[in-house]
C-alpha cells in the first residue's frame, strides 16, 4: 500500500504536513521516503521491519545496495531514493559549512562531516582544503579502508595540498566501530600529518574523527 492509501489524517504524510516533520518517527519518516511498501505491507511496515533488520535508521543509512536489495520490497528505485536524500542532506550540509565561501563554524563543519563519513561501512580519510582566507577550496576523499582502518600517507596529503594551493587543511575520518575516540594510530598519523605539513607552511586547523552521533575534535581537545 501506497502512503497515498491511506485514510485521510492517519498517515505519516499527513502527519508531516498537519504537525512537522519533528512529529514523525523513525520509521514514519523513513515510510514518508518510500512511499509504497510491499504485497500486503505497507510503507509504515516495511520500515518497521528494515529498522528492526538493520538496527535502526542508521543502519539502514550505513547498509550497501546488495544488502538492501536483499529485502523484499526494496527495489532499485527505493534504493536511489534512500541515496538520493542522504546526497541531499550532505550537500546542505555542505553548503552550511561555508558561508559566502568562508568556513562558517566549528559545529556546521562537524555537521557536514557527520553526513558525509558518519554513514560509511568504511573508514575514509578526508580532507577539506583551505586558502589563507579559510575558503574551501576542495573536500576529497584521500584513503579508503577497511573495516579496520585506512592507510594514510602523508606525501600524497601533501602533494594534493601544493596541487590546490591550500594555505590550511583540516582532516576528518571516519570510526565505522561508532567509537568516536581517538586510536594511538590516530594520534601518530596526525603527527605525521602535521609535520610533514608544517615544513611547507600549511596549517593543520583540526583532525575531526566521526562516530555514531558524535565526534571528536582533536583541536579542542587541545592535539594539535
Amino acid at each position: 500500500m501506497s502512503i497515498a492509501g491511506w485514510a485521510p489524517g492517519e498517515g505519516p504524510r499527513d502527519k508531516l504536513l498537519e504537525r512537522g516533520e519533528g512529529a514523525l518517527s523513525d520509521a514514519e519518516l523513513l515510510a514518508v521516503l518510500l512511499n509504497t511498501g510491499h504485497r500486503d505491507c505497507s510503507a509504515l511496515e516495511l520500515s518497521h521491519r528494515l529498522l528492526g533488520q538493520f538496527g535502526g535508521l542508521a543502519g539502514v543509512i550505513k547498509a550497501d545496495r546488495r544488502r538492501l536489495l536483499a529485502c523484499p520490497g526494496v527495489g532499485l528505485a527505493k534504493y536511489a531514493q534512500l541515496r538520493g536524500a542522504l546526497e541531499l542532506a550532505r550537500r546542505q550540509a555542505l553548503q552550511a559549512v561555508c558561508v559566502g565561501d568562508v568556513l562558517s563554524s566549528p559545529g556546521e563543519t562537524r555537521r557536514f562531516l557527520q553526513y558525509h563519513l558518519g554513514t560509511r561501512s568504511r573508514e575514509v580519510f578526508s580532507c577539506i582544503f583551505l586558502d589563507s582566507q579559510h575558503r574551501v577550496l576542495r573536500c576529497e576523499d584521500l584513503f579508503l579502508g577497511t573495516l579496520d582502518g585506512a592507510a594514510v600517507y602523508p606525501r600524497e596529503v601533501a602533494v594534493r595540498a601544493l596541487q590546490y594551493s591550500a594555505a590550511a587543511v583540516i582532516f576528518a575520518h571516519n570510526h565505522p566501530s561508532g567509537v568516536a575516540e581517538p586510536s594511538s594510530a590516530d594520534r601518530r598519523i596526525t603527527e605525521r600529518l602535521c609535520a610533514a605539513l608544517g615544513l611547507l607552511d600549511i596549517r593543520v586547523l583540526d583532525h575531526i574523527i566521526v562516530g555514531s552521533g558524535r565526534a571528536f575534535s582533536f583541536a579542542e581537545e587541545g592535539l594539535l
